[in-house]
């Protein structure tokens, strides 16, 4: 057996181990939820202010989300670089209805979060089928940020004119995301969406990140690294 030199030995007797253990109780469940949300890559665009994400993904999340029962078999996006955000939805009662338009605002800062969509070139069609769409679009939207949402059907949607307003704070708020605290703060606060703005291929969302610098470093050092497959 190796004797520690004294000091070493005061120092282990003085360690609280029960407030260690507390600590890893209380960070593990926040890296867990962090390390099934985001890559290395993502946390730092993230932080940067812009995070793209592409049709393809945003599609992926939608279909995830289509039962059997919906009232549409698919609905998919299509991000264009003048700015407009095409959706076509193969309903079961209506046929194909496709939609053209723009995101006039993507907002999540607290407790606060909604999208706005303002329709271009048409009237809305079928309001109780426009709500159950734009609930499950910006469900989509957002899980790139936060991870996966438990999307109901008693989502807020507003519908005024030609512009659909979906309000889906209580949806985050719900999630593992803002249930899970770290280092004293809401996961679900430290990240802010200012805006979404539709590119050729997806969608740039303009981001800022509420956490200490070094912490940004701690979570780096964790995080996996992107597939570049």
């Amino acid at each position: 057996m190796i004797d520690l030199p004294v000091s070493w030995q005061e120092q282990l007797q003085q360690i609280d181990w029960a407030k260690v253990q507390e600590k890893v109780a209380d960070y593990g469940p926040a890296l867990r939820v962090i390390r099934d949300t985001w890559d290395r890559e993502t946390l730092t665009e993230i932080s940067q202010g812009n995070l793209f994400v592409s049709d393809k993904m945003l599609n992926e999340a939608i279909a995830r989300n289509i039962k059997e029962d919906s009232p549409a078999r698919s609905v998919l996006l299509e991000s264009k670089e003048n700015g407009r955000l095409n959706v076509t939805i193969d309903t079961v009662k209506l046929g194909k209805v496709e939609l053209s338009g723009e995101v006039k605002e993507f907002v999540h800062d607290g407790d606060k979060s909604y999208m706005v969509y303002r329709v271009r070139e048409r009237n809305i069609p079928n309001h109780g089928l426009m709500s159950w769409v734009f609930s499950r679009i910006s469900m989509a939207m957002a899980q790139r940020m936060v991870g996966n949402l438990h999307i109901s059907d008693d989502i807020p949607v507003e519908i005024k004119h030609n512009n659909v307003r979906i309000d889906y704070s209580k949806v985050l708020a719900d999630s593992d995301f803002g249930k899970t605290m770290f280092h004293g703060h809401r996961l679900l606060d430290m990240i802010e969406i200012e805006k979404a703005t539709p590119k050729e291929g997806g969608i740039m969302f303009q981001t800022k990140l509420n956490i200490p610098d070094d912490v940004k470093d701690d979570l780096k050092n964790l995080l996996p690294q992107k597939n570049k497959e």
